[in-house]
């Protein structure tokens, strides 16, 4: 490669680096990032909810003591019962509830902005979600398969 071929990629490099930093900058400034820095702030400062996270984490903690012998173990569905209703009181709370609302929509906005950049690379581009149920064609969603998911 010539010295003039490695300034030019360089210089194309720069250029995407630049405008990926330009993405950030679009991207921090956009409603969903203010309203999750808002929400994820009042649910730092709320004392009901460091009351129900602290809670929430001893239930959570005899719950793993349980776990480790699993369903046999005669505390597991207390166990597991008392950090569910925890958890539900948490997230029965305003603050928490747009919180996870703001976060989702945040997590929305990364995909689709990720997803856009991979597939004008090329649409067999994997790219990485946060939804547990993905909504893709894929080898375990039904839809067509090139045989190279693995």
């Amino acid at each position: 490669m010539s010295t003039m071929e490695m300034e030019m990629d360089t210089l194309d490099m720069s250029a995407v680096l630049m405008q990926a930093y330009d993405m950030g900058d679009m991207i921090n400034s956009s409603a969903e990032v203010a309203d999750y820095l808002y929400w994820k702030a009042v649910v730092e400062s709320s004392a009901e909810v460091r009351d129900l996270k602290i809670v929430f984490n001893r239930k959570k903690d005899a719950f793993e003591e349980c776990e480790r012998f699993g369903h046999y173990h005669p505390s597991y569905h207390e166990a597991l019962a008392a950090v569910n209703e925890v958890q539900d009181k948490l997230h029965a709370v305003e603050a928490v509830r747009r919180f996870k609302e703001a976060e989702d929509r945040l997590d929305d906005l990364l995909f689709t902005v990720s997803s856009t950049i991979a597939h004008a690379v090329s649409d067999t581009i994997k790219v990485p979600s946060n939804n547990p149920l993905p909504t893709g064609k894929g080898c375990s969603s039904g839809g067509s398969c090139s045989g190279n998911c693995g």
